[in-house]
Order: structure tokens, then sequence, then C-alpha cells
């Protein structure tokens, strides 16, 4: 049985849709009927064939991990799980052998492989997913959504990792993860959220999925300026830094009160980046690195927090039919999208 898949099938700029074998289960995983897939930025490196995708992906190799989709085969026996069941799933598969998953701390795995990265991804009509990464949706919420529950829990997992309760919190990073951050801090009562970037369209973006947000230009507005007129006097409370330029976590620490917390998500292209580590000393800031979603609270707070009223709906800005991947891959290459759903499958 053949089935189409999108491939990074030559070492450069690019990907190819191409018609593969269906593959088989092997024990303890089920076999998945994609309906919706989404584009991460990820994926994005991936097609752009950068740096980092040089060293890291073997061609060639299906790509993605960012899904919804329905079980039609099981290898082996599941109390969680039946044929018929709308899934979709973590994209870090752990060892469940080392120190922290023994501790029950998975996302700390060292042996973490990721899904449409270091194997078989998920940008096909049929994949194989281990069971242990399977998450059950509830019918209620959108299958779209479900699609974008791996960046979303990125963003969750950063912004629930502190206190966020009547905090001023800043997020430098206007892009999907980013948004989502702030819409989620304002959900779970921030006074205010203060969201940074250099893109208008992300910053208007920002605006309509979180309108309680606070939006400013990093090339034009002053961060210093904006916290007398939200009634702040001695810097933020919580930073989120998505943006992974080395400008924007400068620019937060020195706009943080002392004793203030950082979760950092964004990757920094040098791994040399510069930062005043005497700021940090002096501030007694607690910074903290975030990689992944914790397994599975993450993926239960997601759910409770669409379930009692955080619409985050907007940050979906183009959905396309599979075919139209490439026309998917250049928006987000343009910057000029949020979150892009292709349906695979109906």
């Amino acid at each position: 049985m053949k089935m189409r898949a999108l491939v990074k099938k030559f070492p450069e700029r690019g990907l190819w849709m191409e018609t593969v074998d269906v593959p088989t289960p092997e024990y303890g995983e089920a076999l998945v009927k994609i309906h919706k897939v989404a584009i991460c930025g990820t994926d994005v490196h991936i097609y752009e064939w950068n740096d980092w995708a040089q060293k890291t992906i073997k061609t060639p190799m299906i790509i993605g991990h960012e899904f919804v989709g329905e079980i039609v085969e099981i290898n082996g026996e599941s109390k969680s799980f039946k044929v018929g069941d709308l899934v979709s799933g973590e994209g870090h598969i752990v060892c469940g052998r080392c120190r922290n998953c023994r501790r029950g701390i998975r996302h700390l795995c060292p042996n973490t492989e990721g899904i449409g990265v270091n194997r078989t991804g998920i940008f096909a009509e049929y994949a194989c997913i281990p069971l242990s990464n399977l998450w059950l949706c509830d019918p209620t919420i959108p299958e779209e959504m479900y699609a974008i529950f791996d960046p979303y829990g990125n963003a969750a997992h950063t912004a629930l990792s502190f206190d966020v309760i009547g905090e001023d919190v800043l997020v430098s990073g206007a892009g999907p993860i980013g948004i989502m951050a702030a819409a989620i801090c304002h959900h779970n009562g921030a006074r205010n959220v203060v969201i940074t970037d250099m893109l208008d369209y992300r910053l208007e973006l920002a605006k309509k999925v979180c309108p309680g947000v606070v939006a400013l230009n990093a090339k034009t507005d002053s961060l210093k300026e904006i916290q007398p007129k939200l009634g702040m006097k001695e810097g933020f409370d919580v930073g989120l830094e998505m943006s992974g330029s080395p400008v924007a976590l400068n620019g937060m620490i020195d706009n943080m009160m002392n004793g203030g917390r950082i979760a950092i998500l964004g990757i920094q292209n040098n791994e040399t980046t510069p930062v005043c580590i005497n700021k940090i000393v002096f501030k007694c800031l607690q910074v903290k690195g975030i990689y992944g979603r914790e397994m599975f609270d993450t993926w239960l707070r997601m759910t409770n927090m669409l379930q009692s009223g955080l619409d985050i709906s907007g940050i979906i800005t183009h959905r396309l039919p599979f075919d139209e991947f490439e026309k998917g891959f250049e928006l987000m290459c343009s910057g000029n999208s949020g979150k892009i759903v292709l349906t695979v499958s109906e």
C-alpha cells in the first residue's frame, strides 16, 4: 500500500512530494491516518537547508511533527487507546531508562529523539507513533487546534514556568509561539503583557490573537518609556524570551526588576552570545531554559485552558491542502503568517 509523503529528498533547499510505502507499526506503536499537519519553524529550517539542518538531518527523510489524526491499527495491547480514536502526539521520544525518565521528568531525557528530525516524521498520509507519545483528543476541541498542540505546548511550558497572576510580563518575539505565550499569560491573570518584535505583521497578529497585549516595535518603541504608562515602577516581573535574538535577551535583562524571572525558549544562532552575567547576578535574576513540553502535564494544562475559554484560534492564519505545501512554506519563510495548517485527509 502506497501513500503521499513530504520528503527531504536532497541536501538542498526544498521538499519533495513522494509516493512511498505505508509504514508498518512496530510493537507498542500505532498506525495513525493523518488528518491535519502544521508547519513548524524547525520544518522551515529543514526546507531552507540552513546550517543547523545540514548538520542534523539525514536525507532522504520524511519530516514534520505537528499533527492530528485517527488510529487505524495498533501493534500490541493498549488500555488507553483503540482503533478509531482521534489523537495528537508528543514530538519528543524519550528513552524511558535514564535517571530523569525514571524520576518522571521525561522532558529532561538526555537521549530525546525528535519526530521528523532524528527519525521519520508525520508529513504523510500515515505515520507510526509510539503509543506512549499519543494524546487522546477531546472531540469538542477543533481538530486544527490539536494540529498545533506541539508549538502551543512550547508556549504553555514557557509561560507557565513562573506564576504570572498579577505580574507584569515581557515577551520578546511575536512569532506564533510568542503570541500564544502572551495569550496564555493574559488568560492566567497577568496584569500587563508586553510583546516585542521588529515585524509589524506579527505585532498586529499579536493584538488580534490577544487583544489585551501591548505590542511594541523593538526598532522604534522603548521598553523604558512604556513601563510608567502601565503603572510599572521597578521593571518586569517575568520575561519570556522567544526570539532567539541576543539583543532582545540583553534588553530583557535590562528591563527586569530585581529578583525577576526569565524563561528562555528562543534558540540563539551563535552559541557564544554575549550576555552580561553581572547584571543577572546583581539583579538576582532566575533564568530557566525551556525545551519542548513537560510530558504530559503541559498537555493536560493546554487542554484545560482551551476548555476554560482560552482562544488562540486566530494564530492559524492559513489553511491549505497538502498538495499546496510549497505555498505554505514560502509564506512561513516570508514572516507574513502565523501557524499554517495543511489538510492531508478528512
